[in-house]
């Protein structure tokens, strides 16, 4: 019994040690989540204003041709898939990845990544994939010089016709609790012209051509595009990674109740026998 309770003592040690660790991160994931999604804020008022100027250009240029819009047929596809660095975040990094194979699984062969993330670059390399990019440790503090690297990147790879289509795969913020892996298409341009029918209130002039303007506002939109992933791909591994660490505490608080309990409950019967070996010695003597 004595070795019984050395053991739990022993066990009660190390849950709380690791109690302290996993309190730590979810304290520090919580400063960050702070200022992630304070930048998050700051950030989607400006994608949504270049994605709705791209959506009002297109729709009062009917007819323009333009290699940004054009639908080809589609043999090789780019997935960009924005992952973290370090794991102990839940679900996040595996919805992610998942989600991006769901895509890709029929035709690997077809497929291009674009790791962001440590964790995605692993997946993808060790499966066999083609990754034609890698960005590391800037998952979470991104800057936009990376997004506009990321976005170089592929557009380039569009460009020269090595990909037919670019689709963004990352995590949407919804709320500290509450994340979703999504997609979003990015090249052709032309998928996202606004399905609602814009009434035409002005006649809308570009100098020097339509042509020109996509040339320009395209790439800004797909570099936006990918920085408003980042920011909210970021936001929500901070989120995830609290939540993971803060279920983590609660469940070694839960453990270290249960140990304590059972620790009482072996010194109280090692008492016990103690008390019945003194009173059946005492009578042994009478």
């Amino acid at each position: 019994m004595p070795q019984a309770m050395r053991d739990i003592k022993r066990r009660i040690r190390s849950v709380t040690s690791t109690k302290q660790i996993t309190k730590a991160m979810e304290l520090v994931s919580s400063a960050k989540l702070r200022k992630a999604r304070g930048k998050l804020e700051k950030t989607r008022p400006y994608f949504n204003t270049i994605v709705r100027s791209i959506q009002e250009i297109l729709a009062s240029s009917a007819g323009i041709k333009h290699p940004f819009l054009e639908n080809r047929e589609v043999k090789k596809s780019a997935y960009i898939v924005v992952t973290a660095d370090r794991g102990l975040a839940g679900g996040y990094n595996g919805n992610v990845i998942k989600l991006a194979e769901e895509y890709a699984k029929d035709k690997k062969e077809e497929s291009v990544i674009v790791a962001i993330g440590q964790k995605g670059k692993d997946h993808f390399t060790r499966r066999g994939y083609e990754v034609a990019g890698e960005f590391l440790h800037i998952s979470e503090n991104p800057q936009y010089y990376d997004a506009a690297s990321i976005g170089n990147l592929v557009v380039e790879l569009y460009k020269e016709k090595q990909v037919d289509e670019v689709f963004l795969v990352y995590t949407h913020f919804k709320s500290a609790i509450s994340f979703e892996a999504t997609t979003l298409k990015l090249l052709p341009a032309e998928s996202i012209k606004d399905d609602v029918e814009q009434k035409r209130t002005a006649l809308i002039e570009y100098e020097p051509s339509p042509e020109e303007v996509l040339s320009y506002l395209i790439p800004k939109y797909v570099q936006s595009a990918i920085y408003g992933a980042l920011i909210e791909a970021s936001a929500s591994e901070q989120g995830a990674r609290r939540n993971a660490m803060k279920s983590a505490t609660d469940n070694a608080e839960e453990m270290i109740d249960d140990l304590q309990l059972s620790y009482n409950r072996a010194r109280q019967a090692t008492i016990t026998q103690e008390i019945a070996e003194i009173v059946g010695g005492a009578e042994a003597l009478k």
